[in-house]
């Protein structure tokens, strides 16, 4: 388990629109842009760690440097693979979300914050659960119809696994839902309002919109 002690006080962050990480789960990622390619090198040598955060677009357009919501996720990249045309193919492993406290002028090509995790420090527990398949379809009733009905195949038995947090985090990142309901439950403090919020969520929906996926 990583030490407060560990933690990073600036990160690099990776603005990634329409794509956001969870604590605990594990994401590829396709590195090809020459700044952020600049910025796997530097972390590669380094600690690993990079905050993965979702940019706020003006409706003047995109071509300026945009604003990013306050809340992200800290990653460690845990597999790294150079591709013969200059990519990165990467494994990151959500760790513990972080709040921006203001970003940091350098002369590097990408962008680095100042950050803090003290309201996230429970993200780097590790609790087991005793949970039954049976407790498992209580609590995930309505998202599995959802899922369910859309196509989309969910292995239960291999969630029965992990832990609470671990199963409710993934399921929350590969939900059809918006990418605003994903920032508000990347957001939400712990584990229980997590999975209150997914019941909220689900009351809004109409299960007629999304295409076929599998989730292991």
């Amino acid at each position: 388990m990583m030490k407060n002690e560990d933690l990073p006080k600036i990160i690099p962050v990776f603005p990634l629109s329409n794509f956001i990480i969870f604590p605990k789960t594990t994401v590829p990622l396709n590195i090809f842009e020459p700044r952020y390619v600049d910025m796997i090198n530097d972390v590669m040598k380094s600690d690993k760690f990079l905050g993965m955060i979702q940019p706020k677009f003006s409706k003047d357009g995109e071509n300026k440097t945009p604003l990013l919501h306050n809340i992200g996720c800290m990653g460690k990249i845990v597999s790294f693979k150079e591709t013969e045309d200059a990519r990165f193919l990467i494994e990151l492993k959500g760790l513990i979300r972080f709040k921006i406290i203001e970003e940091v002028q350098t002369n590097k090509k990408y962008r680095e914050c100042k950050i803090t995790f003290e309201d996230y420090k429970n993200d780097l527990e590790n609790k087991k659960d005793n949970l039954k398949f049976s407790d498992l379809e209580i609590i995930f009733k309505d998202l599995k119809t959802l899922f369910d009905r859309k196509g989309f195949i969910i292995n239960w038995s291999a969630m029965q696994k992990q832990s609470l947090d671990e199963i409710i985090n993934a399921l929350a990142m590969a939900s059809p839902f918006t990418l605003e309901e994903k920032q508000i439950l990347l957001e939400t403090k712990d584990i229980n309002l997590r999975k209150t919020k997914i019941a909220e969520i689900l009351t809004t929906y109409t299960y007629d919109q999304y295409d076929n996926n599998t989730i292991q």
